[in-house]
């Protein structure tokens, strides 16, 4: 009994190790990989770069009062549109004491002057009507008379514009009434009624009664990569797109390239500048955030693969072109082929394969 035990245990010992030895040696053996097949087709390979930007008005003018005084009234408000010489605002002048004080003499005095002159043109009337006096003397009177009116009339008007910013003579051009420059869209009036202004002079640049644009003519603004600039000129047809209107795109054409860099966190940028088509049916904001879209170079109706197809090895690029294929076992050769343009998912092939070649793209997953 113990025998027919002890052989019995050696029987499955051996059965155990001649088992392991099996599947080892099934593991160490290669096993067939197929691999996915695809051809060349013809296509439309674009390279492009892409730029950050926003889309603004080309025409944009801020509004700054000639005066100095108090917003008395606003006729306007942002989002309406406005001609040129549209009143926006009006603006009451608070006059300065010395000046004014000023003026009120120049008027008195010249009210003296006129009383004064105004007897004596009478007196030398009377003398001249009854030719006792030369018509010389005559004229010259009343050339003084007419010259201290016309003094008079100008104190007065100078004490009107101290007082009001505005005479009678020169309202049609009063400096009181802030207007419209251009014509476009009011973006914004940042003053309110009763805020005071200052006017724009040499020290100062004054106070923004508002902002207006020409809406119909817009711009797209934004920066380049300086590794990207250099392939870039005037004329390049541009796609740009609106974060805030999904699923369109506008056609730009560029028009300007900056010929001064500008370093932003390290990084070389060239500011650019593209002509934007926006339809009249699609309400664009000023400032809104955008990409372009700058076609470099462009190849139509090229052979071309996916780039997971190539293999590159130093300063060459090859395909493994499929022989034969039986089952599972696929035989490639290995290739020699020229490539033109990528745009990062395809590759255009100029020499070494048609459009009939089949070659291998990546292991296929079981």
């Amino acid at each position: 009994m113990k025998k027919i035990f002890k052989i019995a245990l050696i029987a499955v010992a051996a059965i155990i190790v001649i088992s392991t030895f099996v599947g080892l040696f099934n593991k160490s053996r290669k096993k067939d990989v197929e691999y996915n097949i695809t051809t060349p087709t013809t296509q439309t390979i674009e390279r492009k770069s892409i730029a950050t930007g926003k889309i603004s008005p080309r025409t944009e003018v801020s509004i700054k009062p000639q005066i100095s005084g108090i917003v008395s009234k606003i006729y306007k408000e942002a989002g309406q549109t406005v001609q040129v010489g549209d009143v926006i605002a009006l603006v009451k002048v608070v006059p300065d004491v010395s000046t004014l004080n000023s003026a009120e003499n120049r008027v008195n005095l010249a009210k003296i002057e006129m009383k004064k002159e105004e007897a004596e043109y009478n007196r030398q009337k009377k003398l001249y009507e009854d030719k006792v006096i030369s018509t010389s003397e005559f004229e010259t009177s009343t050339a003084n008379y007419l010259r201290c009116k016309e003094e008079l009339q100008n104190a007065i008007d100078n004490l009107q514009i101290v007082k009001e910013g505005m005479s009678t003579k020169s309202g049609s051009y009063s400096n009181t009434q802030i207007k419209a420059t251009i014509s476009g869209l009011i973006l914004d009036i940042p003053v309110k009624e009763g805020s005071s202004v200052i006017q724009a002079n040499t020290f100062n640049e004054g106070t923004e009664i508002a902002t207006i644009a020409n809406m119909g003519d817009m711009l797209f603004e934004g920066k380049v990569d300086e590794s990207e600039v250099g392939k870039m000129k005037v004329g390049m047809p541009v796609s740009v797109t609106v974060g805030a209107i999904q699923g369109v795109t506008f056609d730009a054409i560029l028009e300007y390239i900056s010929p001064k860099s500008k370093e932003e966190s390290g990084t070389v940028m060239f500011e650019i500048k593209a002509a934007t088509q926006i339809p009249d049916s699609i309400t664009i904001r000023a400032g809104y955030s955008a990409n372009a879209s700058i076609i470099l170079d462009r190849r139509s109706n090229i052979l071309a693969l996916p780039e997971s197809a190539i293999e590159f090895e130093n300063d060459s690029s090859f395909v493994y072109k499929l022989i034969s294929a039986e089952g599972n076992k696929q035989q490639f050769e290995r290739t020699h082929v020229t490539l033109g343009l990528s745009d990062g998912l395809f590759i255009e092939v100029c020499s070494g394969i048609d459009e009939t070649t089949k070659v291998r793209n990546g292991i296929k997953i079981q």
